[in-house]
Parts: C-alpha cells; structure tokens; sequence
C-alpha cells in the first residue's frame, strides 16, 4: 500500500509512483516541483523503512547524495557576489596551504568545473577520518595533482565538498563551516528547513533507509581514479552513509540530506534567476551565467569511466537525453544527479524546478531504465509543459 499527497492534484505523477513501486522499481519516493516559483507537484509513495513498513510521508529525508553539490557551489558563488571571492583567484589566495606539492595555479575556477587534477581522497581515509573536517582539510591540502591544475577534466567525486567549503569557510568573516553556511545563508532564508549538510542527531529517525540495487561493477572494470576518488571504505553505499557519524559530518560534496520539497525549492530560486519568493539568494546576472558548458566540455574524463560530464562553468551538470541528466532534459537546464539516481534540476526555459528522491538506489544506463527520467516526464505532462 502506498500513500501519495493529493494537496496538490498530480495525477500523473502518482500514478507513476504508483506503479514504479508495484513493478519493484521503487521503494520510496518523494517528487517535488515548482513551476514559475510556485509550489505544483508535492507527491510521495512507498515505504521509508522496509524492516518496518514505515511508510514515506512528505517529511521524511532522504539521502541525495552529489545533489549536495550544487548547495555548496552555490555558497561560493555568494561570497562570489559579496566580493569576498574571485573566480579566477588561485585558490591559494585564500587558503596558503593549499599551493603544496604543485597546486599553487589552481584556480577556484578549476575546482568548480573539476579541473583541479585531485579527484583523489587522501591516503588512509576511513569513515570516521572522513567525519574529521582538519583531517580532511590536511590531507586535501597535501594531495599532489594528477594532472596539471586546469589542464584536464577529472571529476571530484567527494574532494569537491572539501575544496569548495574550505575556501568558503576561509573567507567568511564569520568563520562558518560550509553545512552552518548553507543552512544559514541558503536553506532557511529560503523556507526550506528541510536542507541538512550535516544532520542533527534529533531529525535521524526521519531518514528513510537505503536499499542498493545497483548491480556491482567488479573491481577489474573500475577505472583506478574512479576508485581513487570514492575509496571502498567511503564509497557511496549505504553500510558507510548510514552511518550515525557520516549522517552528522558535513560531507558538502555527497553528504547532504533533504526531503524533495526543500530541496526543490533550492532549484526554484535558481529557475527563478536567483530568487524566491521575495528573497534573493544570488544576482540574476550571475546566475544567468551558470549555464555556459564549461570550456572542453566534450573531454572524456577517466574517473567516469571515460565519459565526458556536461558541466558548466559554475559547478553544475546541464541537462541531456541520456542518464543521468535525462530528467532535466533542455540542454541549459542546470542539474545535479546523486548516486542511486536522486536529482534535482533547474530549467529556466521553462521555469520549472524539480527534485527526486528515493531509497532504491540504482545506477540507470537506459532512458527506459531512469525512474527519475520517468517521474519528471509525468510532471511536464501533468503541468502540460515539455
């Protein structure tokens, strides 16, 4: 039995959720969306706990993963708009012990379009490490490249959470770690309480437990950087982001947790240029920016399995036809896929934003595979928008 929200009329929608979770597609699910800054679809189904047959409702969390990312670039480019940062700074210049063993040209430029050459995580990195902010921040700073700052695309699958916080951290007269700044500068001036890069202890029982369906890759076929950058002992999985201590650190590349309401609404400011509801969180002229393709957008990139990531030049993915962008569709639209297949996207042809979440995690390669891509369809058709 599932329940849908049936505030808000989206018949195609639930019925979608419906039957991805009656054909096993889905466990649980939370969809939500704005449509010219306006709430329009706010819709759940499924169970959050399949031990106990807890059932999802529109207040529980859900892990998102890399859709935390888009959270922290975002607070970069606020201190970006205050005049604190510059694009083209070496990011040295606000954090010294940043230039050891030939990082001293990266720019914070390169960190935002994955051209920093440190998609690795530091040596001996164990969970608990990884929940250690210093420790971090020590073993980032010593990191040697792997390819000349700027010179090639090479995905920071977990190191950009660390990168873009420190130096928003260091530059934040108030000192305020990256989770505090987000929630601080970004969620709760936007209404959306529901944004956790760092959960309180309290708020741990409304997270929805994690199912991993995607088939195992064997280890031979895994490039090397791929593995580099999400060692086993951190990988993306639920055994290590179930964790009490990993659900309270402020992992800002892949820790976040949110219910798809508040997180929608993160993309809604954006789709609305920087704005939401009276509140303006970034200039319009900035953000009109954001979805420039980021110089060789086309390069395969080796720690995504040679694939070529379609980021723009301020930290986000664009949308595409194949997953896992597909869902965002309109090639401007900004987006951020998590792993499991989480998204949330901005599309501002339309002046729709979206955000997906569930607890099945799978690890689509087909459109007709794309639970995400299937749900924001039935939102255009019940919006009766493409």
């Amino acid at each position: 039995m599932t329940t849908t929200d049936t505030l808000i009329r989206s018949p195609i929608v639930n019925d979608t959720i419906e039957r991805l979770i009656a054909e096993g597609r889905e466990i649980g699910v939370q969809v939500a969306a704005y449509l010219d800054g306006k709430l329009v679809v706010d819709a759940w189904g499924g169970t959050a706990d399949p031990q106990s047959g807890k059932p999802v409702d529109g207040d529980t969390l859900f892990n998102m993963f890399s859709v935390t990312k888009p959270l922290a670039a975002t607070a970069l480019h606020i201190q970006v708009a205050r005049g604190l940062v510059d694009y083209d700074a070496r990011v040295a210049d606000y954090w010294p012990e940043y230039a050891a063993n030939g990082k001293g040209s990266t720019t914070v430029r390169d960190v935002l379009t994955h051209r920093a050459g440190v998609p690795q995580m530091p040596e001996g990195v164990t969970p608990e490490l990884m929940c250690d902010w210093d420790w971090m921040i020590r073993g980032i700073q010593d990191l040697t490249p792997l390819a000349a700052p700027g010179e090639k695309a090479l995905y920071l699958s977990m190191t950009f959470g660390w990168l873009v916080g420190e130096i928003v951290r260091r530059t934040d007269p108030a000192g305020r770690s990256i989770g505090r700044f987000i929630r601080e500068e970004i969620a709760l001036p936007l209404g959306a309480p529901d944004i956790f890069v760092g959960l309180p202890d309290a708020e741990i029982g409304r997270v929805a437990r994690l199912t991993n369906a995607a088939p195992p890759v064997p280890a031979e076929y895994l490039p090397p950087l791929y593995t580099a950058s999400m060692p086993p002992q951190v990988d993306l999985i639920p055994e290590v982001f179930e964790r009490p201590d990993v659900r309270r650190a402020e992992i800002a590349g892949v820790g976040g947790i949110f219910t798809a309401r508040s997180c929608a609404r993160f993309w809604a400011m954006l789709a609305q240029g920087g704005t939401l509801d009276g509140v303006r969180i970034l200039p319009a002229d900035l953000v009109a920016t954001f979805n420039t393709p980021r110089p060789f957008s086309d390069e395969p990139d080796p720690v995504m399995f040679g694939m070529p990531v379609p980021l723009g030049i301020a930290g986000f993915w664009l949308g595409g036809e194949q997953p896992p962008v597909a869902a965002a569709k309109h090639r401007r639209a900004l987006c951020h896929p998590g792993a499991g297949n989480s998204i949330g996207f901005a599309d501002p042809e339309t002046r729709l934003a979206v955000a997906i979440a569930h607890n099945r995690m799978q690890a689509p390669r087909l459109r007709e595979d794309d639970t995400a891509l299937l749900l924001a369809d039935a939102i255009r058709a019940d919006l009766g928008i493409d």
